[in-house]
This record gives C-alpha cells, sequence and structure tokens, in this order.
C-alpha cells in the first residue's frame, strides 16, 4: 500500500530528501513507430513530436547530459507549491532545471556538472522548511 500523498506546501517541502539517481539523461524528440529505448524514464506528446527522456546514450543529435534528483516525499498531483518553491531555489543558484511530476514523486533534471550543487540547493531548502 502507498503512503498518503502530502498535500500541504510546508510539509512537501520539508519532507522532499532529494536523491541523486545514477546514470546520465538527454531530453530527445524520437519517432512515433520507432521502438522506445531500454531505460526510458518519461516521454510527452507536443506538437511538433514525441519527446522522451532517455539514456545519454540513446539520445538522438546533439544532448545535454542531464542527472536526475528525485524528492522521495510523496507529493500529491493536487498539492500546490513544491515546483515552485525548488524550481525557484535551482533558479536563484543560477541552475537550469526541468520538473517531471510522476504518480509518486516530483523529478528534477539538472545539467550533469550541477548535480551535486543542486542536490545541496535543494537539501539547504528542505532544512529551511523543517524549522
Amino acid at each position: 500500500m502507498s503512503p498518503i500523498p502530502v498535500k500541504e506546501t510546508q510539509a512537501m517541502i520539508a519532507g522532499m530528501e532529494p536523491k541523486l539517481q545514477p546514470g546520465l539523461y538527454a531530453f530527445t524528440l524520437w519517432p512515433e513507430d520507432k521502438e522506445w529505448p531500454v531505460g526510458t524514464r518519461a516521454s510527452c506528446v507536443e506538437d511538433e513530436g514525441l519527446s522522451l527522456i532517455v539514456p545519454i546514450n540513446a539520445a538522438n543529435g546533439d544532448a545535454v547530459a542531464m542527472r536526475c534528483i528525485t524528492l522521495q516525499v510523496h507529493s500529491s498531483l493536487e498539492g500546490v507549491g513544491l515546483t515552485a518553491a525548488v524550481s525557484t531555489a535551482l533558479a536563484q543558484a543560477g541552475i537550469p532545471a526541468n520538473m517531471v511530476a510522476g504518480f509518486h514523486h516530483d523529478h528534477v533534471y539538472v545539467p550533469g556538472d550541477l548535480a551535486t550543487k543542486a542536490v545541496d540547493v535543494l537539501k539547504n531548502l528542505q532544512k529551511a522548511a523543517d524549522t
């Protein structure tokens, strides 16, 4: 049984426990008639085509190597403010961030060379919300 989703903003931030995932990933356009690569993390259908988040070695063309940080709090899909707080904190630190919401958790994709700094920023945000 899944834990009860957290909906209150401060509780989501205080409980997010950012965890850096192994591997490098890339956002890439993908032909709709082609099989998805093993390890595909997410998809999004846009007017311009199908976008996938795939392991870096499966990406098409020039790809930016991204790391995934999972916010381990089971955030409610009806919760308000977690994405805004995370993206604002990272923006203030000069770190580009791409947010992806899953059913249980939110995931933040950041450039690989800034991943450790991003985790530190998010841990500081978490600590400030836990007071």
